[in-house]
């Protein structure tokens, strides 16, 4: 029988329960998973503790993956029993130790990308591809401020920044952090325990801002975020992790120089199978030319999630975190 993390009612990371689950066969356009490894990401917090809705109850969190296809469902194309594939998408379910996933929103792992890295890469790599490809298209010459610079997606986002030929400034909560992600091609960490971020961001841009910061904390940093920018800059807002942001009005945007504001998600810029494949072909190619290191700092047995879960909240994780499944 197969194993999963059940949630019968959203609360504390205890509320995912280790069950026997039922996986059956394949549909059609459907294949069936083995998961090798289970990628960590906030939105499965959100989900698990109730700030996001589950579409069903009870549910089983996770929306990333890399394992090995065991049974493949009628009119898949492209796919056959042994291949290597790796997901980040809807619908939920990646904590689970084999499951059915629609064919069409996975992406085949080059030989060289083993299943810990494709689970570790996938979310926080393809969100970093739209967030500097397609939301903001990053220039050679431009600033970027960066949130939260050491974790999943900011240590992925600093080395894709400054492969782009960007400046990257990142904020930091620590020196050890501030060191780390230096490594991973940080121009300039900013400590905010100690440091005034926008001051600090005035500084090094000689007081004129930068074109974009990236923002995934939410409440505790947004207000400073619009302080970084410089006239017509870009706040992209894309998690929340401090909490739901406050409301803004238009005035405050034009006050601060005619700023663009958006809020965007991964399920929306990768909303089609091509849109999909061309962001996981992207981050694939960044991977396996050494430009983006993908850093595993820390692996849990998948059911131990709980343990990860409270790792995460507690920002005492770095880089990416996986979930071994055996």
């Amino acid at each position: 029988m197969t194993k999963a993390l059940v949630v019968h009612q959203p609360g504390a990371p205890e509320a995912m329960k280790w069950e026997d689950v039922e996986v059956g066969e394949p549909g059609e356009g459907e294949i069936r998973v083995k998961h090798g490894a289970v990628g960590l990401n906030y939105i499965d917090v959100y989900f698990r503790s109730g700030d996001y809705p589950a579409p069903t109850s009870p549910f089983t969190p996770g929306l990333e993956a890399a394992g090995t296809i065991e049974a493949v469902g009628a009119g898949v194309k492209g796919l056959v029993v042994g291949d290597r594939v790796a997901y980040a998408d809807l619908p939920m379910g990646a904590y689970a130790q084999a499951r059915l996933f629609p064919a069409d929103r996975v992406a085949k792992l080059p030989d060289d990308i083993d299943d810990e890295t494709g689970a570790a890469m996938m979310m926080k790599g393809m969100t970093s591809e739209y967030l500097l490809r397609r939301t903001y298209p990053v220039q050679a010459g431009d600033t970027v401020l960066i949130h939260a610079a050491a974790g999943g997606v900011g240590s992925i986002a600093c080395q894709w920044a400054n492969h782009l030929g960007a400046t990257v400034i990142g904020t930091v909560g620590s020196d050890e952090k501030a060191e780390l992600v230096k490594a991973n091609g940080c121009h300039h960490p900013i400590v905010y325990t100690r440091e005034n971020v926008a001051e600090r961001v005035k500084e090094l841009t000689d007081g004129v801002g930068v074109a974009v910061v990236y923002d995934a904390v939410g409440k505790d940093t947004f207000t400073t975020s619009l302080d970084c920018l410089k006239p017509r800059g870009m706040m992209v807002s894309y998690g929340q992790s401090s909490g739901p942001l406050d409301a803004i009005s238009f005035d405050d945007l034009k006050s601060r120089g005619c700023i663009y504001l958006t809020r965007p998600s991964l399920m929306v810029y990768n909303s089609t199978p091509e849109e999909t494949r061309a962001s996981a072909a992207a981050l694939f190619d960044v991977v396996t030319a050494g430009h983006v290191k993908i850093a595993i700092n820390q692996r849990f047995p998948l059911a131990d999630a709980a343990s990860a879960h409270r790792a995460l909240e507690s920002r005492q994780t770095t880089g990416s975190t996986v979930l071994t499944v055996d």
